[in-house]
């Protein structure tokens, strides 16, 4: 689990980063779960947008994306999810 100290350096690092996926219509799948745990393999904290047309609320689709890839929720902000994992292999980010 993070701690508050954590998520805040987490929330700075990743203010200038660029959202990666988008859920839309259908929601949260199988298939974008395996996507979202490569990509936080490979960069360990993403953004994911959530669109206006998404089906289910920010909330329901962060802890689907959490329990699906056993990552850390950093924040939700407006449409906004931040998720962070420690990598495996390119461990990069080394927390506070």
């Amino acid at each position: 689990m993070l701690t508050g100290k954590q998520k805040r350096f987490l929330r700075s690092k990743a203010h200038h980063l660029n959202p990666i996926f988008q859920v839309g219509k259908g929601g949260v799948n199988e298939n974008m779960i395996r996507q979202v745990s490569d990509a936080l393999e490979a960069r360990e904290l993403m953004k994911i947008s959530v669109l206006q047309n998404c089906e289910e609320d920010k909330q329901t689709v962060a802890d689907q994306l959490v329990q699906g890839t056993n990552a850390e929720l950093v924040q939700i902000i407006g449409n906004t999810i931040v998720l962070y994992k420690e990598s495996k292999e390119n461990k990069e980010i080394v927390l506070p």
